[in-house]
């Protein structure tokens, strides 16, 4: 049977209760007497997140010292959905953070729906990949997946003058508390542009590519848990 990672003990509702409030001050920088529900939510979110990341490592740890081969699953889409809700439910933190929220004056059930849905794709096979990932770590396979950190994916809809219009997703214009910048890990790719052919000779003949756009492929990383936290797998997004 594969040995599986280490569980981090469960956090009490005290102590959900002091990250949050130490998450809001010190990361999101602001007093809990002025603090919007967006603040309360990047708060929660941070807290939340500092939960799951030890057990990332160990689920990275245990693949390096085990030697296990891992399922890369390359997808252009990856539909995680809102990821709170779901990273509480995995790790058994439901409850608690309900708890917790409700013990400062805040509510889960209307933070959770401040929290933008991921626009990293528009169909059903993102949904597919994500639900793939997550439940790799759920049976305790080592799992990575590659996507795009798309912009503007899955968009918006709305109705002007009775008309169905298109509105763009702009998830990321607060940021994401779930993603690990990797700026170390950065790749020039380049886009069009034309083939120049060397030398004369057929057998020394060869081409150069000379691209007409480049751009700088930065990674972001994402913990995504199987259920109860005991495979925390990556989601690398360029």
């Amino acid at each position: 049977m594969t040995a599986m990672p280490q569980s981090s003990p469960v956090i009490t509702v005290e102590r959900f209760k002091d990250e949050i409030i130490n998450k809001l001050v010190l990361s999101v920088g602001k007093d809990p007497d002025h603090a919007s529900p967006r603040d309360w939510l990047i708060a929660t979110s941070l807290a939340t997140r500092d939960q799951l990341v030890s057990r990332w490592m160990d689920s990275t740890r245990e693949i390096y010292t085990r030697g296990e081969k891992r399922i890369y699953y390359l997808s252009m889409e990856f539909l995680i959905g809102r990821l709170l809700i779901d990273v509480l439910a995995n790790l058994g933190l439901r409850e608690t953070c309900d708890q917790a929220l409700s013990d400062l004056g805040q509510s889960l059930e209307e933070l959770k729906e401040l929290e933008p849905d991921a626009a990293l794709g528009n169909g059903g096979l993102g949904r597919l990949a994500a639900c793939f990932l997550e439940s790799m770590g759920s049976v305790g396979i080592a799992g990575y997946g590659y996507g795009i950190r798309y912009e503007h994916g899955l968009f918006r809809q709305a109705f002007v003058d009775g008309r169905q219009i298109e509105i763009p997703e702009n998830w990321l214009s607060f940021g994401s508390p779930w993603h690990f910048e990797r700026p170390e890990v950065a790749y020039d790719i380049g886009f069009g542009g034309k083939v120049e052919t060397i030398g004369t000779d057929l057998k020394d003949r060869r081409g150069r590519w000379h691209p007409a756009e480049r751009v700088l492929a930065v990674a972001f990383d994402t913990p995504i848990p199987g259920w109860r936290g005991k495979r925390v797998n990556t989601l690398r997004l360029w």
